[in-house]
């Protein structure tokens, strides 16, 4: 082969290479979210009307949006950022593709507003999470002891 031939031929290959990568980098992009919901719980509030979720979402898909969340305990429900010890209610949280979307003490929380009743110790709470993209997951939220700490609990 010629020089010129060996640089057409070079070009050619590269190429190839470049559209396989973006082809793998599209279908990890376009790939539905696989969404699991695991440690939900609640600590017993301290008041009568008002009280705070966690949970941890974790996807093995691709990326989706945790746009709201309801629950028939309570008339107002808002999700919560912390930062720097200040509480701020946010629109949604991203869902990152092959990642996790973590609602932890100090951190991301549900709250629950207007509570119909105060909820008990051992009691299990119905809460749906709204996805952009996998639409409503249900998930029994049970009631814990004021204290409880997940990461004790293993």
């Amino acid at each position: 082969m010629t020089g010129g031939a060996l640089l057409v031929a070079a070009g050619l290959v590269l190429t190839g290479c470049g559209s396989a990568d973006g082809s793998a980098q599209t279908d990890a992009a376009s790939k539905k979210p696989d969404l699991k919901v695991s440690g939900a719980y609640m600590p017993v509030p301290p008041t009568a009307d008002m009280a705070a979720g966690y949970f941890t979402v974790t996807n093995s898909g691709g990326a989706d949006e945790l746009t709201s969340v309801t629950s028939d305990i309570a008339a107002d429900v808002t999700l919560h950022t912390t930062d720097g010890g200040a509480m701020k209610e946010q629109k949604s949280f991203d869902v990152p593709a092959g990642g996790r979307l973590d609602f932890a003490r100090g951190g991301n929380h549900v709250m629950f507003d207007k509570l119909t009743h105060r909820p008990k110790l051992g009691e299990k709470v119905s809460v749906e999470l709204h996805f952009a993209e996998s639409g409503t997951i249900t998930v029994e939220v049970p009631v814990k002891a004021a204290t409880y700490n997940p990461s004790s609990h293993h």
